[in-house]
C-alpha cells in the first residue's frame, strides 16, 4: 500500500492526499456541517511529506468524533503577537483535542489549525500563516481543485481507495511572486458577494424577543434625585445662579446564567433579559496595521464575537485605501459566530487609510437593514490619518483648522442616531478626527496607547453596549414659583434647551447602560420670599428597549426653606462634587486650546491651578473618590504636556479621550485607565467591569495583576435628598 501511495503522489505531482469520510454534503463536510460527528475508523490516515528542497512539511490528521463547540478558553498573545501553544485553533478558537471530530492541518511552519478553517482562509486568497505570517509553499484545498491548478485535476481518486469520496489536497506554490499573482486572481470571497444594497440582513430572532417580553412583568425603574445647593435661603436674599443638581441612575441589569454552549461561563446579562444589538465594526487594515497590531486586533474581535449572543447581529467592515463589507449583518448563532471568526482571521493589512469610506459603508449597513434590533452602534478603529479626505501634511496645530465634519456621513450630521465609538490606536492616529466623529454621532473616543490593551478597550465598550436599559430619555425642568427663572443648564454634550423665557428646560439624555449615572447642574435665579417655596419640578420619561413601553417617572419637587435668619449651613457635597467635575473638564478644554496654540507652559499652568482649587473643595477634603480620580487625571495631562513631542505623541489623544468621557459621562479607555492600579475609572458600570475582568482573565499580562477597582459616584439614600 505504501508503494502505491508514493507512486500516486509522484504521478500527480502532489505533496499530500488523504481521504475523508464517504458521506459528504455539498460543502465538503458531513451532513450537518463541520460540527457534525464523524465516524472515523482506526485506519484514519496520518501522512506527512518532506519534498526535496523544502523546509518542514504539511500534515493532515483526522481525529476521533464528538460534537465540537467553540471554546472560550484563554488565548494569550506574547509581545511578538503570537498565540500560545495551547491546543486551540487560532482561527475559530475551537478545541483541537483528539476526539473532537475535526480534521487538523499542520503547516510547514509547524502551526496547526482546523482543516476547514485554514481552507477557508486559503479560499479567501491568504497564503500566509495567520500566526507567524510565514509565506507557505504548501497550501490546503478542500474538495475540488481550482481550475487554474497546474495539474488541472478537479477530483482525485488514486488507486481504488474511495470511488465516491471527496479528496483533500495540499498543493505546492512555486514562489512568493506567484503567490501574489494568485491572490490577485482569487479576490476575497466577501468582496465578490458585496451587493449594491445592504438590505440582506439576517431576520431577527423573534422567539427570543417574545421570551424577553414575557420576562418583563416587573421592569426595573430608573431613579431621579435632586439636590439643592443649600437647604435654606434667608427671606431677604435674592440669589442668582443658585445650583440644583439633578441626578439620574439607570436600572440594574438582570444577572442570570447564560446557557450559551459556546461560552461555558456565566454572563453578566442574560441573553433573554437584555436588549439585543446590531453592531457594525469598522476596522482599519491599512499597511501600518501589519504584524502585531493586526494580530491583536483579530484577538480583540474574537473576544467581541464570543461575547455576542444569538439575538445580537454583527457586520464587519474592513478599510484601507477602499472599504469592503466582510459579511452581511447576521445573528451570532453558532454558524454566524463561526463565519465571523473566519472572516476576521482572514484579514490582511495593505494600502492607505480611508476612514471616511469605511465609516460611510458602516453607516450604510445600519441604514439599509430591513429589520432593527433595539440597540445599534458602530465601533470604529484606526491607527492612522485619513489620507484620502485630507492633505497628509496637515498635522499638529493645524488639526483645529481642518473640516473634520467631512468625515462624518451626512445622515449622522442631519440627526440620525447612530453612535460611533471611535478607538484611536497608537501614536500616529488622528485623535482630533476620531474625537470629532464620535462627538457628532453621540459616541465616545478612546485612546489605545498600548497595543496589548486593545481587547480590554473593546471589552469595556461592549460591556456597556450589551446592557442598554433606557432609551430616548428626556428630562424636563419646570420653574414653579412665579419669581424663579432658569439661568443655565450644564449638561456637557447632551443637548439642552431653555424655553418660555427661562421657565422651562429640556435635556435630551438618550440611552443609558445598566447602572449608569448622569448629573446635570441647573442654575436658577431665586427671588426674595417669606415662606417655604417650591423652586422646580423635575419630570423624566424614557422608553424601555425590551418591552418598548414608555415609562414616566414620578415628578420630583425641589423645595427650600426661607427663614428670616440663617446662622450657618453646610453646602451640598453632591453639588460641590459635580461642580468640581464640570470645572475640571473646562480646565482640560482650556489647556488643550493653549497647547494647540503652542503655549504648553500656559496649558500646564491651567491644569495646576485647577488641581489646587480642587484640593481645597469640600468634596476633596472629604476624600471623595471622584475628586481623587480627577486630580490623577489632571496630573497625567500635565505630564503629557511637558514637551511638544510628548503632547503630539500622546497628550492630545489623552486629553481628547478625557473630554469625551466627561462630556458624555461615560467610560472611555485612555492611557492606563483599564489597569487596576490606575485611579482613572470614572463612569465604569458593573457590566463594564465584569467584561473587562473577563478580558484580563482570559489574557492576563503584567499590566493586569488583579481585577480593577470600580470608582463610582456615591450618593446618599433617598431620605437625604428630595
Amino acid at each position: 500500500m505504501g508503494s502505491l501511495w508514493r507512486k500516486a503522489k509522484k504521478a500527480m505531482g502532489l505533496n499530500l492526499c488523504v481521504h475523508v469520510p464517504r458521506a459528504m454534503g455539498d460543502d465538503g463536510f458531513p451532513p450537518g456541517g463541520p460540527a457534525a460527528g464523524w465516524r472515523v475508523s482506526d485506519a484514519a490516515a496520518t501522512a506527512t511529506s518532506s519534498p526535496a528542497g523544502s523546509v518542514g512539511a504539511s500534515e493532515f490528521r483526522t481525529l476521533m468524533p464528538s460534537t465540537p463547540t467553540l471554546s472560550s478558553g484563554s488565548l494569550r498573545v506574547s509581545k511578538s503577537g503570537s498565540r500560545s501553544s495551547m491546543k486551540i485553533c487560532a482561527i475559530c478558537l475551537g478545541s483541537m483535542k483528539a476526539g473532537h471530530g475535526h480534521a487538523l492541518f499542520t503547516a510547514e511552519c509547524s502551526h496547526t489549525f482546523h482543516f476547514h478553517c485554514i481552507t477557508s482562509n486559503v479560499k479567501h486568497g491568504n497564503y500566509v500563516c495567520p500566526l507567524c505570517k510565514a509565506t507557505w509553499k504548501e497550501i490546503p484545498f478542500k474538495g475540488s481543485l481550482p481550475s487554474e491548478h497546474p495539474h488541472g485535476r478537479a477530483r482525485v481518486n488514486p488507486v481504488n481507495w474511495l470511488q465516491e469520496g471527496h479528496m483533500t489536497v495540499v498543493r505546492r506554490l512555486p514562489h512568493a511572486d506567484s503567490t501574489n499573482r494568485r491572490r490577485e486572481q482569487f479576490p476575497s470571497h466577501f468582496r465578490e458577494l458585496e451587493p449594491e444594497n445592504f438590505n440582506d440582513d439576517e431576520p431577527l430572532d423573534l422567539l427570543s424577543e417574545t421570551t424577553r417580553n414575557s420576562q418583563q412583568n416587573c421592569p426595573k425603574i430608573a431613579e431621579v434625585k435632586t439636590y439643592p445647593e443649600f437647604s435654606a435661603i434667608s427671606q431677604s436674599a435674592l440669589v442668582e445662579n443658585f445650583a440644583v443638581l439633578v441626578h439620574l441612575k439607570a436600572p440594574h441589569a438582570s444577572m442570570r446564567q447564560n446557557p450559551s454552549r459556546n461560552h461555558n461561563v456565566s454572563s453578566t446579562v442574560s441573553q433573554n433579559s437584555r436588549a439585543p444589538i446590531d453592531l457594525v465594526t469598522v476596522l482599519d487594515v491599512s499597511g501600518s496595521m501589519a504584524g502585531t497590531k493586526l494580530a491583536l486586533l483579530k484577538r480583540a474581535m474574537s473576544f467581541v464575537i464570543q461575547n455576542l449572543g444569538p439575538s445580537d447581529r454583527l457586520s464587519v467592515i474592513a478599510f484601507s485605501s477602499a472599504a469592503r463589507r466582510l459579511f452581511h449583518l447576521r445573528r451570532m448563532s453558532d454558524s454566524g459566530r463561526q463565519q465571523a471568526l473566519q472572516a476576521v482571521n482572514s484579514l490582511v493589512s495593505s494600502g492607505g487609510t480611508n476612514i471616511a469610506e469605511g465609516l460611510r459603508k458602516g453607516v450604510k449597513v445600519i441604514e439599509e437593514r430591513k429589520e432593527n434590533n433595539p440597540v445599534c452602534s458602530i465601533i470604529l478603529l484606526s491607527d492612522g490619518q485619513d489620507t484620502y479626505t485630507f492633505s497628509s501634511s496637515a498635522t499638529g496645530a493645524q488639526h483645529s483648522q481642518l473640516e473634520y465634519k467631512s468625515l462624518v456621513p451626512p445622515s449622522i450630521l442631519s440627526g440620525t442616531t447612530i453612535p460611533v465609538h471611535a478607538f484611536g490606536f497608537g501614536a500616529d492616529h488622528d485623535s482630533a478626527a476620531m474625537h470629532t466623529i464620535s462627538e457628532f454621532s453621540g459616541g465616545t473616543f478612546s485612546f489605545i496607547e498600548s497595543e496589548v490593551v486593545i481587547q480590554d478597550a473593546f471589552a469595556q465598550c461592549i460591556g456597556g453596549l450589551l446592557s442598554v436599559v433606557v432609551q430616548e430619555m428626556q428630562l424636563d425642568v419646570e420653574c414653579v414659583h412665579p419669581g424663579v427663572q432658569l439661568a443655565s443648564i450644564k449638561s456637557g454634550s447632551y443637548r439642552n434647551q431653555l424655553l418660555n423665557d427661562g421657565r422651562t428646560g429640556l435635556i435630551d439624555v438618550g440611552d443609558l447602560y445598566a447602572d449608569e449615572e448622569r448629573d446635570f447642574l441647573v442654575s436658577i435665579n431665586v427671588p426674595c420670599a417669606k415662606e417655604e417655596m417650591i423652586l422646580l419640578r423635575v419630570a423624566c420619561v424614557y422608553r424601555d428597549p425590551i418591552s418598548k413601553d414608555t415609562v414616566h417617572l414620578e415628578v420630583k419637587e425641589v423645595r427650600i426653606q426661607r427663614p428670616e435668619i440663617i446662622l450657618s449651613q453646610t453646602p451640598s457635597i453632591e453639588v460641590d462634587r459635580e461642580r468640581n467635575r464640570i470645572e475640571a473638564a473646562e480646565a482640560m478644554s482650556n489647556a488643550r486650546a493653549a497647547a494647540e496654540r503652542g503655549d504648553l507652559s500656559d496649558a500646564v499652568s491651567i491644569l495646576e491651578q485647577r488641581r489646587m482649587i480642587l484640593s481645597e473643595s469640600l468634596a476633596a477634603q472629604s476624600n471623595d473618590q471622584l475628586c481623587l480620580a480627577l486630580d490623577a487625571e489632571l496630573r497625567e495631562m500635565q505630564d503629557r504636556m511637558a514637551s511638544r513631542q510628548k503632547y503630539e505623541a500622546s497628550g492630545r489623544a489623552y486629553v481628547l479621550s478625557g473630554l469625551s468621557s466627561h462630556s458624555w459621562q461615560r467610560a472611555t479607555a485612555r492611557g492606563d485607565s483599564t489597569d487596576s492600579a490606575s485611579l482613572v475609572h470614572a463612569y465604569q458600570t458593573p457590566t463594564m467591569v465584569y467584561m473587562l475582568n473577563r478580558s484580563q482573565t482570559m489574557c492576563p499580562s503584567p499590566r493586569h495583576p488583579a481585577p480593577p477597582i470600580q470608582h463610582t459616584r456615591s450618593f446618599p439614600s433617598q431620605e437625604q435628598s428630595n
